[in-house]
């Protein structure tokens, strides 16, 4: 029944995955687990000519065990390899494949590879698929693959599939604390080194709370007795495992002085609600991380809308010009955004300032409301769901 539920919701990156296939010997679709890749990639599989190998699955791993002998002879289908990283050594294996099969004409849609994290699987790829692989990430369900009138909904329970498609609230969160327990559990200790799970819970509960915030790597390291070190390893972690965004502060503009520490979010507002106990949208509204999740929430979306090849940051000065976010698009126009969660959402003074110092094509106040308005000064108030459709028209 989950499959069927989620086979639902059409993934936009989906036509993405399927052109990539056409056009390079090897894709890496790259996600947290429980987003969808399997069941995408299954639905790309059925339409071509493939195979199929989890290789969590010991009857898999044990398909290939002359792993050489046996892509060799699928070499005329699509090779779904799942949960790649788990064998390591199956890259340098691909390497000679793919360059074989290049001298034979076999030039696209030979292997789509998918992993939980950017860690192994980015690094050991890197090194021997340089050239020869294609990189795609796969997030969450974000605000242009729901009804539009689903966003709260979206918002309170996030965007993983069974959470988001749960048949209550109560269902979601415990899905989600599930979900949180497995990968501290069972999955970080997969990637990364031994941490003891209680104290990454703290940690990432600590971020939860801190959500939006400045990274103060001393005061998280003083909460949790350890060192600022340690703090930046299970940072980067997290971050690796595409669980939490270092979102870094903007440096081009030499004149100014600006803040050097990045900003921290959970990725997934329905994460933060559930490492929060905040169980349905009256315990979120009632609680003070309410707009930094929202934001949060805001910055997925546009990030996943926004074309290929864009940056994001935040803007800050020490005197408090401030922009929550900016896009550099990859024609290097900007985007400044700034997030509000209020119907009649209202402009500070150190927006204005900021966007006289950047001078940016666009001025934008995200709100969740439903009509686009000006707020003047060239600023427009403008739905989430508007803007990422703006931002995604700009692909090529």
């Amino acid at each position: 029944m989950r499959s069927e539920y989620t086979r639902m919701i059409k993934r936009r990156i989906r036509t993405e995955l399927a052109a990539r296939l056409d056009e390079t010997p090897a894709v890496a679709l790259l996600g947290p687990r429980q987003v969808g890749k399997t069941t995408l990639a299954q639905e790309i599989a059925a339409t071509r000519p493939s195979v199929y190998l989890d290789l969590e699955s010991e009857a898999d791993r044990a398909k290939i065990a002359d792993a050489e002998q046996y892509l060799t002879s699928h070499q005329d289908k699509l090779v779904v390899l799942d949960e790649v990283h788990r064998l390591p050594g199956l890259f340098q294996i691909l390497r000679g494949l793919i360059d074989r099969g290049r001298r034979k004409g076999l030039r696209a849609g030979r292997f789509l590879l998918l992993g939980s994290a950017s860690i192994d699987l980015m690094a050991q790829s890197g090194e021997s698929l340089a050239g020869r692989i294609s990189y795609l990430e796969m997030g969450p369900l974000d605000a242009l693959e729901v009804p539009e009138q689903d966003l709260p909904g979206l918002w309170i329970r996030g965007g993983f599939p069974d959470s988001y498609l749960a048949r209550s609230d109560r269902i979601s969160l415990r899905w989600r604390r599930d979900f949180i327990r497995t990968y501290l559990e069972r999955d970080i200790p997969m990637f990364g080194p031994r941490i003891a799970a209680e104290t990454l819970r703290r940690f990432w509960t600590m971020l939860a709370h801190h959500q939006s915030g400045l990274l103060n790597a001393s005061e998280f390291a003083r909460s949790l007795g350890v060192d600022s070190k340690t703090v930046a390893s299970y940072l980067d972690l997290l971050v690796d495992l595409l669980l939490v965004r270092r979102l870094e502060p903007w440096h081009s503009n030499a004149a100014k002085r600006l803040t050097k520490s990045p900003r921290i979010y959970v990725r997934d507002s329905g994460l933060v609600h559930a490492l929060l106990n905040l169980g349905d949208q009256e315990a979120v509204l009632g609680h003070p991380v309410a707009g930094a999740s929202w934001e949060g929430f805001a910055i997925e979306s546009l990030i996943a809308a926004a074309p290929e090849g864009t940056v994001a940051n935040f803007y800050r000065t020490l005197a408090g010009a401030e922009i929550d976010l900016v896009l550099t698009l990859p024609h290097g126009a900007l985007w400044a955004i700034e997030i509000k969660r209020s119907l009649a959402p209202k402009v500070e003074r150190g927006f204005h300032h900021a966007v006289e110092d950047l001078q940016p094509a666009r001025r934008i106040v995200i709100y969740p409301g439903v009509e686009r308005f000006p707020m003047g000064h060239a600023i427009e108030a403008v739905p989430l769901a508007q803007a990422s459709r703006e931002l995604l028209a700009l692909h090529d």
